[in-house]
C-alpha cells in the first residue's frame, strides 16, 4: 500500500538574520513533515530557533535555503504575487492574545476581515460566518461588537483561533499559543484545539518549549537545540524514553511545578509535585 505524500514537508531549511558581524543562523539544516490532521510539536528553549521556522513556514521569513513543500508545491522561495494564494491554507496563531489583534476591531469584524481578504464581498455574509465561528469557539452573541480590551485572555486566544479559522486552512501554526494564559485557561484552549481538529481535520504544528503541552496535544515531536534537530519520533516514545541529554531536561522542566505559567492551582500544584516524586525514585531505583 502506497503512503500518502505528507501536507508539509521541510527539508534542509535555512534561516538567517543579519548581524554588524555577519548573518546568523537560526535554523540549520531542519527536516521533517506532518501529515494530514496530524500534530507534530517542534519543541526547545527559548533562542532554538522554533519560533523562526514558525515564521519562515507562514513566509514572514524568507529561508536562506531548503525547501517548505506544502502538498509538493515548494513555497520557500515563491515571489508574492505566487504565493498568496496559497497563503490562505496555512494560518498562524501567536503567542500574545494581548498584542495580535487589531485593539479599534470588534471581535466579529476581526474574524470577517479574513474573509474579505479571501473574496466573501458581501457583509451580511461575512458577518454571518464571523458569528459562527466565534461560536464554534466557545464565545457568545454578547461578544461579537466587544473590542479586544474586553475580553480576557483565553477568549483573546479563542478570537485569534477563529480568525485563523476563517480562511478553511490545511494547517494551523501555533507558535506559543497557550504560554501567555494561567494553567486553567491553558487547558481550556488544549481542549479546543483537539475538538476542532477532530471536527474540520486540520493539522496542526505547535511550537512550545513545555514538554506537558506536547505530551497533550502532539503526535510527533521534533527537539530543537540551537537552531538543530537534536531529537525526534512518536511523541510517546521521546517523552517516555528520551535519548538526548537536552530532552531529558526539558522533560524534567515540563515536571517542574515552579516552571508552570500563570497562576498555579492547588490541584495541578499537586499532581506535578507528585511527577517529580515518582521520576526521582525511579532515577534512584535505576541508579541503584
Amino acid at each position: 500500500m502506497t503512503t500518502p505524500p505528507p501536507l508539509l514537508s521541510v527539508e534542509d531549511l535555512v534561516v538567517e538574520y543579519a548581524t554588524p558581524h555577519g548573518p546568523h543562523r537560526a535554523v540549520d539544516q531542519v527536516g521533517f513533515r506532518l501529515d494530514r490532521g496530524g500534530t507534530l510539536a517542534v519543541v526547545g528553549e527559548s533562542g532554538s530557533g522554533k519560533s523562526t521556522i514558525a515564521r519562515a513556514l507562514v513566509r514572514l521569513l524568507k529561508p536562506a535555503s531548503g525547501r517548505i513543500l506544502l502538498d509538493g508545491t515548494d513555497i520557500a522561495a515563491l515571489p508574492e504575487r505566487r504565493l498568496r494564494p496559497l497563503r490562505r491554507r496555512i494560518q498562524m496563531v501567536f503567542q500574545d492574545p494581548y498584542g495580535s489583534l487589531d485593539p479599534h476591531l470588534t471581535a466579529q469584524q476581526t474574524v470577517a476581515e479574513p474573509l474579505r481578504a479571501a473574496g466573501v464581498s458581501d457583509k451580511r455574509e461575512r458577518d454571518r460566518r464571523a458569528a459562527e465561528l466565534l461560536d464554534r469557539v466557545g464565545l457568545p452573541t454578547s461578544a461579537l461588537a466587544r473590542r479586544p480590551g474586553e475580553f480576557s485572555g483565553g477568549q483573546r486566544q479563542r478570537i485569534g483561533i477563529a480568525r485563523a479559522l476563517a480562511s478553511s486552512p490545511d494547517l494551523l501554526v501555533c507558535d506559543e499559543a497557550t504560554s501567555a494564559l494561567d494553567v486553567s485557561v491553558q487547558a481550556q484552549v488544549l481542549a479546543l484545539l483537539r475538538e476542532l481538529q477532530a471536527d474540520t481535520g486540520v493539522a496542526y504544528l505547535v511550537i512550545a518549549h513545555n514538554l506537558g503541552i506536547v505530551r497533550e496535544l502532539s503526535d510527533e515531536v521534533v527537539v530543537l537545540r540551537s537552531g538543530r534537530v537534536v531529537e525526534s519520533g512518536a511523541t510517546a516514545d521521546v517523552l517516555a524514553a528520551p535519548r538526548e541529554p537536552y530532552t531529558r531536561a526539558l522533560r524534567r522542566a515540563a515536571l517542574d511545578p515552579t516552571a508552570i505559567h500563570g497562576r498555579k492551582p492547588r490541584a495541578a500544584l499537586a499532581v506535578t509535585a507528585s511527577e517529580v516524586m515518582a521520576s526521582h525514585v525511579t532515577t534512584s531505583e535505576a541508579s541503584a
